[in-house]
């Protein structure tokens, strides 16, 4: 995933607080129902003449690089699927189905010089909350199996390298797809964390064993690297050039919402065994460094200095969703991790205005100081619904651990077009049937022009 200067969109002030009660549900979910409007109110993929599925941009067309797209539909799955709300499901499906690529696998040639295997997980993540959730707008599709054959690319032997010499780094992910790409020599936590938490989730859903191996196995790996300490830190990547040596040591939430996310399913579909329980335990644990004393979540390696690009506005949202997993199938934690699912629906009572706006509820971004910061996008929206998606779910359905296993198989809605993320439709849905089993070699780099990828300002200083 890249990220550009923000480019910050004021909606004028507030006209005023959102109304959040943690103990009234009709009010969190009168205030999420407001926030969800206002984070489609950046969507204009519906429109004449503009591309389905993907936020403005990439920059300088927009803010918004391909990736964070695909982390909206995952947030406003969530959110219908808590809420009962059906209202965005059309616009949703169509916009999922635009962008899986000729291949089925979100690998839409459009965008192939900014995709990174970050950026095609949060899209495949986003079928797997389909799937988990049985999204469906009554047309046929199978989302499971689109988030398997993201699973089948990134668990291929062409980008888990694991024996390619001292520069392989003994397995894990580069930040990058394609060779051509600047960001190719970095192996990153993001990445590797977007495996882990397909195979975790494919794990549970499915009961295939070979998912469950490649959790351990991506886990392990990160452990073994350097990249997950024992306490819970988990740090942005290294280069093979030194064979991951040189770790990049700032954190950022969504890598830790990812592999929590991943930890907690893991912990439910072994039937809470010691293995996942002191695994999933680590992660609870490095929740610490993203909240402040009072549990509400912070973005430490930009918030303070006001430094955040684009894609790092929307972090807290991948890290929410990972604590509302946690609490749904890990009970045990509902202590901390409820407390911070707590602390940000609170906050968001403060930091979104707006509300009667036909916009929506507008949310700012920095939610420690009690009120709007007036700084505004499709990311700061996507904070806050997953905030108050994953209170309501806390509050309406209290964890109970879940149940563990599923039959494999998972229908969704939609045949919008099989497209490669061009606004023209080819009327073509999904054919692929892969069964994820086993591992396929990725096919989809073929007959892409090759063209030089310019890194954004924010990531430029990691990969010095």
């Amino acid at each position: 995933m890249k990220s550009s200067a923000v480019s910050a969109l004021f909606w004028g002030a507030a006209l005023g607080a959102i109304k959040v009660d943690l103990n009234d549900t009709s009010s969190i979910k009168d205030a999420a129902a407001s926030v969800a409007k206002g984070l489609i109110a950046y969507y204009d993929g519906d429109q004449p003449g503009k591309i389905p599925g993907i936020l403005p941009g990439p920059p300088p067309s927009g803010d918004y690089y391909w990736g964070e797209s695909g982390q909206m539909w995952n947030t406003l799955i969530a959110y219908a699927h808590a809420m009962g709300d059906s209202s965005y499901n059309d616009l949703i499906a169509k916009g999922l189905l635009w962008q899986t690529g000729p291949g089925d696998n979100f690998m839409p040639a459009n965008w192939s010089t900014a995709l990174g295997n970050d950026d095609q997980g949060m899209w495949a993540m986003a079928a797997m909350t389909a799937a988990e959730t049985n999204f469906t707008t009554g047309q046929s599709n199978n989302w499971l199996r689109l988030a398997q054959n993201v699973f089948d690319n990134m668990a291929s032997p062409s980008r888990w390298n694991e024996t390619g010499g001292e520069d392989s780094c003994g397995g894990g992910l580069r930040w990058q797809v394609f060779t051509f790409n600047a960001g190719y020599d970095y192996k990153n936590s993001i990445s590797t964390g977007m495996l882990f938490n397909l195979a975790s989730r494919l794990a549970r859903l499915t009961g295939n064993a070979t998912y469950a191996e490649w959790a351990d196995k991506t886990w392990t790996w990160m452990e073994d690297v350097g990249f997950l300490t024992p306490s819970g830190a988990i740090y942005d990547g290294a280069h093979v050039a030194t064979n991951c040596t040189d770790i990049n040591k700032m954190q950022f939430s969504y890598n830790l919402g990812v592999f929590i996310e991943g930890a907690a399913h893991m912990y439910n579909s072994t039937s809470g065994g010691d293995v996942w329980r002191d695994r999933l335990g680590t992660l609870v644990n490095g929740t610490s460094y993203f909240t402040d004393d009072n549990c509400v979540p912070v973005e430490p390696a930009c918030e303070g200095t006001g430094r955040c690009t684009t894609d790092m506005l929307m972090f807290k949202s991948v890290l929410l969703r990972g604590l509302s997993a946690t609490a749904e199938f890990a009970p045990h934690t509902v202590g901390r991790v409820g407390c911070v699912l707590d602390a940000a629906a609170n906050a968001t009572a403060a930091a979104c205005g707006g509300e009667g706006d036909d916009k929506g509820a507008q949310c700012g971004f920095v939610w420690t100081e009690g009120k709007d910061d007036g700084l505004h996008g499709a990311g700061q929206q996507m904070n806050a619904l997953a905030a108050l998606t994953g209170e309501y779910r806390l509050r309406v359905a209290p964890p109970d651990g879940g149940a563990a296993g599923g039959n494999g198989s998972a229908t969704g809605g939609g045949t919008g077009g099989g497209g490669s993320g061009s606004p023209t439709q080819s009327g073509a849905a999904p054919t692929s049937s892969k069964n994820g089993a086993g591992m396929t070699a990725d096919r989809a780099g073929a007959g892409i022009l090759l063209a030089a990828a310019v890194l954004a300002v924010g990531f430029t200083a990691l990969l010095a």
